[in-house]
C-alpha cells in the first residue's frame, strides 16, 4: 500500500445522497484513478440516531448508477474493513484512551445542565463564542479538575462521560490545501471537541482520522463545508503520532443554488421542479418520495459528464467526456475555489446531446418499456425507427413513447391552429386522392411516399405549401414533428390512408359544429 493514492468517499447513511455528495464521490474516484490508485467507500454510521434504514444500498445504488465503482467497501470487503464505523467501535476507544494517558484529551462528566450554566456564565461575559475550551475546561467538571480517584469512581460508578480533544491554547495550526492553498488557523478559536460520545461511539473527527490512517488514505477530498474541521483534524494527527503520514487535504467548491445565494439544498430542488438526488428516495418514515435524475430520465454518462463540470474544467473549450476521458485529464489543479451554480438547464442540455448519439435500438429498449406500462405492443424493429425520428427533438427518453404515440395510435384530437390556417377544402381533395392512390402500394418508403405525394400536388396544381401541414395533422394529429416522408414509411401505405380518412371525416365535424 505504500506511495499508492487512497481516496476514500465517506457518506454517513442519514438520508438519500444528495448531488453534492455524488460530486465528491465522482473527483474522489477521477483522482485515484487517474494516478492509479484505489477508491474506498466507508459508511460512516457513528450517529446511531439519525440512522436511516435502507440509504446505505441507496448509496451503493447511486454509485453503481453513475459508474462510480469502488476497489474497497462494505459490500466489497478488502484487506482494511470493517467498512462501516459502527464496526470499529472497539478501535477507537483504544486511540481516544491513548490520548488521555497523554495528557492529550480528558474525561468529562459535565451534565447538561452544567454545560448550559457555563453557556450562560459566558455570554453575561459578553463572549461571543461561548466554548469549552482552554479558558474554561478547569471550571467544569472533568479529569483536569477532579482527583484520580474520583475519576476512576465515576468511571466505575458508571457516570457518563465524553473524552475531550484538550486543544492547546495558543498555537497555529497550518495545513497546505490542494485546492485552496495555505490554511492558518489559531487554536484559541478551536473548542476542545468530543472525541468519544456517553454511548461508547466516536464523533465524526476521531473516528474518521483513525479510519484515514489505519486504512492507509493519503489524500482527503471532501466538501467545503468540512474545512473548518481540518485544522481540528490535523492536530489529531500530530497527537496521535500520525504527522508524517498525514493525508493531503482537498476541500470542493460548494454546489450553489442557480442564482447563485447558497447552498442547494432538496428545498431548491423541490421549489424549482427538478432532483437532487441521483435515484428516486422513498422516505421509510413518512413516504414521502424525492425525484431523482435517474427517473427524470437522465443518462447516467451524461449525468457523470454534468457533474464533473461543477467545479471542474479541463482548461480548454472541451465539454464531452467518457469516464475513461475524464480520469485521463482530472487534476485537482483544475478545480475551482468559488462554489459553482447548478444549473439544471445545463443537466437538460448535456442529456439532450448524449441522448442523440445512443443507438437507436438501444433507445428503443426505453420506449418499449413505456410503452409495455401502458399496454401497447410493437416490435423492436418499429420501436428503433420511432426512435431514430424523435432522438433528435427530445431532452429525455420517456419523451419519445410521449411524444410518438402517434406512430402506434391513430390521433384522437388535431392540431387547433394547423387545422383553422391549413385545412381548406381544395386540400382535402388532394387528400382524398393521395389516399386512394397510396393504399394499394406494395412497397412504400419514404422516397416512393414523396414521389407520389408530388405527382399528386401536380395532377391538382396546387403547392406543396398549402397541403403538407394538413397532411401532416391528418396522419399525426401534430402541426410539427419528425420528417413527414418517413414518418409515412413508418406507418405503412394502408395506415396512412386510413388515417387520412378518419381525419377528414372527424375535422369535417368539427367544422360543422363550430
Amino acid at each position: 500500500m505504500e506511495n499508492k493514492v487512497r481516496v476514500r468517499f465517506a457518506p454517513s447513511p442519514t438520508g438519500p445522497l444528495h448531488i453534492g455528495g455524488v460530486r465528491t464521490a465522482l473527483f474522489n474516484y477521477l483522482f485515484a484513478k487517474h494516478n492509479g490508485g484505489d477508491f474506498l467507500v466507508r459508511i460512516e454510521d457513528t450517529d446511531q440516531t439519525r440512522f436511516v434504514e435502507g440509504a446505505e444500498e441507496y448509496i451503493k445504488q447511486s454509485l453503481e448508477w453513475a459508474g462510480i465503482v469502488a476497489d474497497e467497501a462494505p459490500w466489497k470487503p478488502g484487506e482494511c474493513g470493517p467498512y462501516r464505523q459502527s464496526e470499529r467501535k472497539e478501535i477507537y476507544r483504544e486511540y481516544a484512551e491513548k490520548l488521555v494517558q497523554n495528557d492529550l484529551a480528558y474525561y468529562a462528566f459535565d451534565t447538561p445542565e452544567e454545560l448550559e450554566e457555563m453557556r450562560e456564565r459566558l455570554k453575561q461575559a459578553r463572549v461571543n463564542t461561548p466554548q469549552y475550551n482552554a479558558m474554561t475546561r478547569m471550571q467544569m467538571t472533568n479529569s483536569l479538575t477532579l482527583s484520580a480517584e474520583e475519576v476512576k469512581q465515576r468511571i466505575d460508578n458508571g457516570d457518563p462521560y465524553v473524552i475531550r480533544l484538550k486543544v492547546p491554547r495558543k498555537e497555529e495550526i497550518r495545513l497546505n490545501d490542494m485546492v485552496r492553498g495555505w490554511v492558518m488557523v489559531h487554536s484559541h478559536t478551536i473548542d476542545d471537541k468530543i472525541l468519544m460520545k456517553s454511548d461508547g461511539m466516536p464523533t465524526y473527527h476521531l473516528a474518521n482520522v483513525v479510519d484515514d490512517h489505519l486504512m492507509g488514505i493519503t489524500h482527503v477530498i471532501r466538501g467545503e463545508e468540512w474545512l473548518p474541521s481540518a485544522p481540528l483534524h490535523v492536530l489529531l494527527y500530530k497527537y496521535l503520532g500520525w504527522e508524517e503520514t498525514m493525508p493531503r487535504f482537498a476541500h470542493l467548491p460548494l454546489l450553489l443554488k442557480p442564482d447563485g445565494n447558497g447552498k442547494l439544498s432538496k428545498r431548491d430542488g423541490d421549489k424549482m421542479g427538478f432532483a437532487v438526488f441521483p435515484l428516486e428516495w422513498k422516505d421509510p418514515a413518512t413516504g414521502d418520495i424525492s425525484r431523482g435524475f435517474k427517473q427524470d430520465g437522465y443518462l447516467n454518462d451524461a449525468f457523470i459528464n454534468f457533474l464533473a463540470f461543477l467545479g471542474w474544467n479541463p482548461g480548454d473549450e472541451r465539454e464531452f467526456f467518457t469516464m475513461e476521458e475524464l480520469i485521463e485529464e482530472f487534476t485537482m489543479e483544475r478545480v475551482t475555489k468559488a462554489g459553482t451554480k447548478f444549473d439544471i438547464d445545463k443537466a437538460k442540455w448535456y442529456n439532450q446531446q448524449y441522448l442523440k448519439e445512443k443507438a437507436d435500438e438501444e433507445l428503443a429498449q426505453y420506449l418499449l418499456e413505456d410503452m409495455k406500462a401502458d399496454g401497447v405492443a410493437s416490435t423492436p424493429e418499429k420501436a428503433a425507427q420511432v426512435a431514430n425520428q424523435l432522438k433528435e427533438r427530445v431532452t429525455f427518453p420517456h419523451e419519445i413513447w410521449r411524444d410518438g404515440r402517434f406512430f402506434y395510435e391513430v390521433p384522437s384530437e388535431y392540431d387547433k391552429k394547423t387545422v383553422k390556417k391549413k385545412w381548406k377544402p381544395e386540400g382535402v381533395t388532394v387528400l382524398e386522392d393521395y389516399a386512394a392512390t397510396i393504399e394499394g402500394l406494395e412497397e412504400f418508403t419514404a422516397d416512393i411516399a414523396k414521389d407520389t405525394f408530388t405527382a399528386v400536388l401536380e395532377k391538382h396544381e396546387i403547392n406543396l405549401g398549402k397541403v403538407m401541414p394538413a397532411l401532416r395533422v391528418a396522419i399525426s394529429g401534430k402541426g410539427g414533428g419528425p420528417d413527414l416522408m418517413i414518418m409515412q414509411e413508418v406507418l405503412g401505405a394502408k395506415e396512412v390512408a386510413n388515417r387520412i380518412r378518419i381525419a377528414i371525416e372527424e375535422i369535417s365535424k368539427l367544422k360543422e359544429n363550430n
